[in-house]
């Protein structure tokens, strides 16, 4: 039965989940001050922060874009997810013991305890420039999806859409923080979860295969290749460079974020917080694996039923794939498990997002302690920061809107490796060394660093025969950030 499912029925169907989202933030928020808004109040049971932190690193973008990868880069994208694995261990045993340490609530505050003012300062507002371009790439794949199925078929225009987007998050995460979000993105993970098994299960059924004969049909397909060696450094789908690339990525866009790291910070013990991280890193391999499997079922589906791939202004786009079977050609639970899926998977990315980027403004700009949690003066002054962060992702939003070409997964590492790259170097640099630095030249080696980043990415073919980045572009500004920092450091002291 083809899916009769309707924009307005849709419609409905956001409004309840969202009314089930705001009801959890009124029943978690109640006594809400600074300090569960950051920390929870640090009694956060680990297990809950493991399953709820998939729904936060899949997102919109993972859910949507990467079963659409598989048509041109196969399932290399697992050679990227085996370096998060690593990464989520560099965190567990390197990282969290000296956040735990030093009791942070920001975790840029260890830059200002190492180096100085300039350099914190530094740090945290590479962090805010990074996750507030990253969340805005999330919401607007949201958004476009959402007016495209549903607010343009009734005539909604699409900064309305966006702005509904953006005061939907803001109304359950604006009083509670952290201490809601750790149980809405428990929410939200479950529904992911449940649409992508739902819709294994169906495509499955479809093309008439059990278990055993999805996995047997995967693996002989032509896009089931995992593991790329033949072709060199020169292949974009070079293992070494994808694994390198998912270690670095994985540590700067985990560890050194204060979106994923802030939950981690809210479980009592380190202990707990380490084996959060470990299940969580096992637990997203394996979601991420199956991504890919749906998309190799996607196109064969597509291909054995004549669907087309959708073309927006002139461009084929695979990452259109997914919702167009779901809400077009399948049946009707189909249709509402992808939209709660897709819901779920960008709002338990941007809600986070956005309490993260709350959190870092107050501590790091405006000198927030967890002594002020009574204090109505900063707690006022919290909300407005979080008003401020929903405006800017607007504006953000209907910029990406108008000039955005690339595929959105790709633009979004591609931003990362840029505003990401010098947290790396600063953090490395703090870790591997004792050297101080002249703390007042760190904002300096910090914007050169991406600018030579930069421009070196756009010459590398010319100057290394034929080479051409990928995401191992994070490693390089990683690297230029920590020769910056060497020539800066205080080494007779």
């Amino acid at each position: 039965m083809v899916s009769q499912l309707s924009p307005t029925a849709i419609m409905v169907l956001i409004v309840i989940y969202f009314l089930g989202l705001i009801g959890i933030a009124f029943l978690t928020s109640k006594n809400s001050d600074n300090h569960s808004f950051f920390l929870a109040n640090k009694k956060s049971p680990w297990y809950l922060i493991a399953i709820g932190m998939i729904g936060t690193s899949i997102s919109g973008v993972t859910f949507i874009s990467v079963p659409g990868w598989v048509e041109s880069n196969s399932m290399s994208y697992m050679q990227t997810v085996f370096g998060f694995w690593v990464g989520y261990l560099v965190i567990a045993f390197v990282l969290l013991p000296m956040y735990y340490k030093l009791n942070l609530v920001s975790i840029y505050t260890y830059l200002e305890q190492r180096f100085g003012v300039h350099a914190y300062k530094t740090g945290s507002a590479f962090f805010l420039i990074s996750r507030t371009i990253g969340s805005g790439f999330r919401l607007y794949l949201a958004a476009m999806v959402l007016h495209t199925f549903v607010t343009s078929p009734l005539g909604i225009p699409f900064w309305v859409t966006v702005l509904v987007t953006i005061a939907l998050i803001w109304s359950y995460t604006f009083k509670g923080g952290v201490k809601t979000i750790i149980w809405t993105d428990l929410i939200q993970t479950l529904f992911l979860i449940g649409a992508l098994v739902m819709t294994l299960y169906m495509l499955g059924s479809r093309l008439d295969l059990d278990l055993s004969g999805i996995i047997s049909t995967v693996s002989d397909s032509p896009k089931s290749q995992i593991l790329f060696f033949e072709n060199g450094w020169s292949d974009p789908k070079n293992f070494f460079k994808q694994f390198l690339s998912g270690v670095s990525i994985c540590i700067v866009m985990s560890g050194l974020d204060q979106d994923i790291m802030q939950k981690n910070l809210t479980v009592k013990t380190l202990k707990g917080a380490q084996i959060n991280m470990i299940s969580y890193g096992t637990l997203l391999a394996f979601i991420n694996l199956l991504f890919l499997t749906l998309g190799i079922l996607l196109f064969m589906y597509a291909k054995k039923n004549g669907i087309e791939i959708p073309v927006v202004n002139g461009k084929p786009r695979t990452d259109l794939l997914f919702p167009t079977i779901a809400l077009h050609h399948s049946s009707i639970p189909i249709g509402v498990m992808f939209m709660l899926g897709i819901i779920a998977s960008t709002y338990a990315s941007a809600d986070s997002a956005l309490t993260s980027l709350t959190t870092a403004f107050c501590i790091d700009f405006l000198g927030f302690q967890k002594k002020e949690k009574d204090d109505p003066h900063s707690n006022r002054t919290r909300t407005l920061v979080h008003l401020g962060f929903s405006a800017l992702l607007f504006f953000i939003i209907l910029l990406f809107y108008f000039i955005n070409n690339d595929a959105v997964i790709e633009a979004i590492y591609k931003v990362a490796g840029y505003t990401y790259g010098p947290l790396l170097g600063l953090f490395a640099f703090g870790f591997l060394t004792k050297y101080p630095i002249h703390d007042r030249f760190a904002p300096y080696v910090c914007i050169l660093s991406p600018i030579l980043c930069y421009i070196i990415n756009e010459n590398s073919q010319k100057w290394f025969n034929g080479y051409k980045f990928s995401f191992e572009l994070l490693i390089l500004n990683g690297l230029l950030t920590f020769i910056g920092l060497f020539l800066i450091s205080k080494r007779k002291e």
